[in-house]
């Protein structure tokens, strides 16, 4: 049995290796990472599974971050343990943080993903949403968590900043 839990600190180091094991070397590098740097992601949204024995099988996180002059969460990373995939935790992670999300009276959530995966949980491509080069802008995709949250909603995303 699986227990969904927020992330603490001291899960932060067993998250970053999960990360660091699920993607590429240099995921870093990537053009989301600069909308995270210097940025917390949102401590209700950043979530561990852990199973019986309190090994990690999987962690989600989300970000905040602008799109034009409306705030958004940017989710991701999410990733699962090898020796958990295809147990359907992945899919547990993002609904379970979505409906955490709308509880907590976000809008919108938007993604770098492949479509036929994220579609089964109703993100689309998003249309006149820029995200930093080089980014695909087919993989660019958006979750509304309120209705009509995406529309009229278009621009380049940007660093989320508190000032």
């Amino acid at each position: 049995m699986l227990q969904l839990a927020q992330e603490t600190t001291d899960d932060w180091w067993e998250v970053e290796a999960l990360y660091d094991l699920c993607f590429a070397p240099g995921r870093e590098a990537l053009s989301s990472y600069r909308l995270r740097d210097n940025v917390p992601p949102v401590a209700q949204l950043s979530l561990v599974a852990r199973d019986d024995d309190a090994i990690l099988g999987g962690a989600i996180r989300f970000w905040p971050v602008k799109v034009g002059s409306d705030v958004a969460l940017l989710l991701g990373p999410v990733a699962v343990h090898p020796t958990r995939q295809g147990e359907g935790l992945g899919g547990f992670l993002i609904r379970e943080s979505l409906e955490i999300a709308k509880e907590l009276g976000w809008a919108r959530v938007i993604l770098v993903g492949d479509a036929p995966y994220y579609q089964r949980f109703g993100f689309h491509k998003l249309e006149g949403v820029m995200m930093p080069p080089p980014t695909n802008p087919e993989r660019v995709l958006g979750y509304a968590l309120t209705a009509g949250a995406w529309q009229g909603v278009t621009g380049r995303v940007t660093k989320h900043s508190e000032g």
